[in-house]
């Protein structure tokens, strides 16, 4: 996104997770050095990057397989050649959110909720991302330019819920999030915020008890929805930061980019959806990919992720099979595709 540097503060354990951050890896070089990769993947990326250059935290990394270079968490991260290919119908904004824009930071599409970019960073940087042409210059930076949304939220009494995405919520301190939750809570109509994120994944050290104490500091229902796209991501680490979330009262749902080369087999899906569902992570949605430009390379057919949901319904309880969903702009709600 458009800048990578986080605000320092809050707990020592916050700390923890602030300079695993700023020690992020961010050299296709480096990369393919520390996972004993051909040099010349790390030559193609760096051409290839773009405006969405490399940045992967060493915790994310480490579970990447040294040597591979097919391995599916690494096709998430590193860029390819493929980026830069134009293809028709794959464009900057995919999902038509210029036209949805009423305010500062904020998206309005669906009734009775309404989206605030409240970061233009995330901890890593996804090559498929919807958002990697977003203008995030035009959003609001800080507490005081947050104001005129907080005040626009406020005034529409027909908002019960405030989503939390970017970029990432979470790549706010403690402090930056306490702050606008409280500042929520004091607006009587919202009743629910929901925090779109890939943090507890990619870097699991940003869920301490700290952070779950001030989700249920108020009188606001918190949801976390996670991003998690292959099992090979979740491991001790993330799957205690899930826990801390559940055991702390805030469900925690996921949601799931069906990618071509990553998890676009049947497999591998269902070793996925089982194991959140062991872990008490509700499996909320598998997207559709967003045809974005830069992301052509990542796209599944329908019928063949129709197929894919088939088996799964075969293989899973209904209650860990994900509704397959695809967002079409202008649209009253995500389509349902299975």
């Amino acid at each position: 996104m458009a800048s990578c540097t986080p605000t320092h503060g809050g707990t020592n354990r916050s700390v923890d997770w602030q300079s695993l951050l700023d020690q992020s890896i961010r050299s296709p070089a480096e990369l393919c050095r520390r996972l004993d990769l051909d040099p010349s993947l790390g030559v193609e990326a760096e051409s290839a990057g773009g405006n969405l250059p490399l940045l992967v935290p060493a915790p994310y990394a480490a579970r990447i397989r040294r040597g591979d270079p097919n391995d599916p968490l690494l096709r998430q991260v590193l860029p390819r050649t493929e980026e830069t290919l134009a293809t028709p119908g794959f464009d900057a904004d995919p999902l038509g959110e210029t036209t949805a824009r009423c305010g500062p930071g904020l998206l309005r599409k669906y009734r009775g909720r309404i989206l605030m970019v409240t970061a233009d960073a995330c901890a890593v940087h996804c090559r498929f991302c919807f958002r990697r042409h977003f203008p995030y210059s035009d959003c609001p930076q800080n507490a005081v330019q947050r104001a005129s949304a907080l005040e626009h939220i406020a005034a529409d009494r027909s908002l019960h819920e405030v989503i939390l995405s970017g970029g990432d919520p979470l790549m706010l301190t403690d402090a930056e999030l306490a702050r606008l939750l409280a500042q929520l809570t004091e607006i009587p109509h919202v009743r629910r915020v929901r925090l779109h994120s890939r943090m507890p994944v990619v870097l699991p050290q940003r869920v301490t008890s700290a952070l779950v104490e001030l989700l249920r500091a108020g009188r606001i229902t918190p949801i976390m929805v996670i991003h998690v796209n292959h099992a090979a991501e979740i491991d001790r680490s993330v799957a205690d930061g899930f826990a801390r979330l559940i055991d702390g009262g805030v469900p925690v749902l996921s949601q799931t980019v069906l990618l071509h080369g990553v998890n676009d087999r049947a497999d591998v899906l269902v070793e996925l959806f089982g194991r959140l569902v062991d872990l008490r992570v509700v499996p909320y949605y598998l997207h559709q990919l967003d045809p974005v430009a830069g992301a052509a390379h990542f796209q599944v057919p329908i019928e063949t992720g129709k197929s894919l949901v088939a088996a799964l319904r075969a293989r899973l309880p209904g209650y860990a099979v994900p509704r397959y969903v695809r967002e079409t702009p202008g649209g009253d709600h995500k389509e349902v595709l299975a």
